[in-house]
């Protein structure tokens, strides 16, 4: 009996695994960058950009550089919050952030895209592109965003914490990392950062590495001492 006990725990897992523990966040993911896709099909690279960062707002305009800036704390932040809870995860993302920036900046530095206030200059001269005052403005390395990148390897990890730990209303939630992460996703483009064309590969990479790091790395080391390891047990 107790070898049918521990082979339907296993079962269970795998079917949260499968079902439930990346679709939630992946699905609106994908549909997301299906329309993306689209609209880069049908409008050209300047008409669309005009087109998602043209409503600027007073309120926008002070939250959005806000927003945008958490990928710069707010990872680190997390990954030490999860070695409080489970050293697993907490590897989890930060080998996710390492994964995914170490495919960004090569491809960065090697295509060396300008910058939408760069090629605006160059190409649309006579448009005024609606920028955020105090806001320092890059001109190079565009293709791909990394910030995208780094908003949608957090919540997609977040998103796939709280499924597989069962968390009550996981799939709100979820569907709240979704929003968070495509809000950050906006505001590149919202500040002329970035091209709908970069946020849509920093959305493609962050979720390959993901993906790839949860089967590769959680999936393979769950039943591990070190993934239940935390920092709590220093004490005693």
């Amino acid at each position: 009996m107790p070898s049918i006990k521990k082979h339907n725990k296993k079962i269970n897992m795998q079917q949260i695994g499968t079902k439930n523990i990346l679709l939630p966040f992946l699905v609106p993911t994908l549909v997301l960058a299906l329309v993306l896709g689209t609209l880069l099909l049908l409008c050209s690279k300047g008409e669309l950009h005009l087109l998602l960062c043209k409503p600027h707002t007073p309120f926008l305009d002070t939250t959005v550089p806000i927003f945008s800036d958490l990928v710069d704390w707010l990872p680190y932040l997390v990954v030490l919050l999860l070695l409080f809870y489970r050293a697993g995860w907490a590897t989890f993302l930060a080998s996710n952030l390492l994964l995914s920036t170490l495919i960004v900046q090569p491809i960065k530095h090697l295509v060396n895209a300008p910058r939408p206030l760069t090629w605006f200059a160059e190409n649309m001269p006579e448009v005024t592109l609606p920028l955020v005052e105090g806001v320092r403005m890059n001109h190079w390395l565009s293709f791909p965003s990394g910030h995208t990148t780094t908003f949608f390897v957090l919540f997609f990890s977040i998103s796939i914490i709280l499924c597989a730990e069962n968390i009550k209303g996981k799939n709100i939630l979820s569907l709240l990392c979704f929003l968070l992460a495509t809000f950050g996703a906006y505001t590149r483009i919202y500040l002329s950062q970035h091209f709908a064309l970069d946020v849509l590969a920093g959305i493609l990479i962050a979720s390959f590495s993901t993906i790839l790091l949860y089967y590769f790395l959680v999936l393979k080391t769950k039943n591990t001492r070190f993934w239940k390891w935390n920092l709590q047990k220093l004490r005693k």
